[in-house]
């Protein structure tokens, strides 16, 4: 039976923290910058990737609160960290695909140094930070609390109280959850101080 890590969000990026900046491509090749999405009344952005059973097991709802939350001129974008040469599904052809049978409608970026990782202090598939108008960070941890068998709809329940608090201009919720999934990745030497080995 394959084991599956369990590895929760750091939660180490403080709130009202500035969104750390990046320049990453998508799985077409097109650049896309943090400055880019300067006008959007709020920023989400989740690690994710291809391969991992928690992110599957979230992915359409995921793929339709990014949508919703679009509509409503929310900054969506998704992140793959983890290393090609280890997890070749992960890279961009993968991607490509995993985009296309999600129905993802935001972009799906390539983080190859794996440094906005870093930046962000992900440690975990999916891994979601939540950013105001200001971006400044105004919540991260986990979608929900379903998970893989644990029998929890999957609802985006805490996600989304966070980006309507945002969206009207009220505190996001103070109670905020660690995410579960498995550990992103880390190409060998490239091991964040934060990473717990193992997990």
């Amino acid at each position: 039976m394959l084991q599956v890590a369990h590895t929760p969000s750091t939660m180490m990026l403080k709130l009202g923290t500035g969104a750390p900046g990046f320049s990453l491509p998508d799985t077409a090749g097109r650049v896309h910058s943090l400055d880019d999405l300067a006008a959007a009344p709020a920023l989400l952005v989740a690690f994710i990737c291809s391969h991992c059973p928690y992110v599957k097991h979230v992915r359409a709802g995921f793929a339709a609160l990014g949508a919703e939350y679009q509509k409503r001129g929310v900054a969506v974008v998704a992140i793959a960290s983890n290393d090609v040469q280890a997890y070749p599904q992960d890279g961009p052809e993968g991607m490509k695909a995993e985009a296309r049978e999600a129905g993802y409608a935001f972009p799906y970026l390539f983080d190859e140094t794996q440094e906005v990782a870093k930046a962000y202090r992900a440690a975990c598939t999916p891994d979601f930070f939540l950013f105001d108008r200001e971006r400044r960070l105004v919540y991260r941890g986990q979608m929900d609390g379903s998970r893989p068998g644990n029998g929890v709809p999957v609802t985006g329940e805490d996600l989304r109280r966070a980006l309507d608090a945002v969206l009207e201009g009220r505190p996001a919720p103070a109670q905020q959850r660690p995410s579960l999934g498995c550990n992103i990745k880390w190409k060998p030497g490239n091991e964040p101080s934060y990473f717990a080995s193992g997990a």
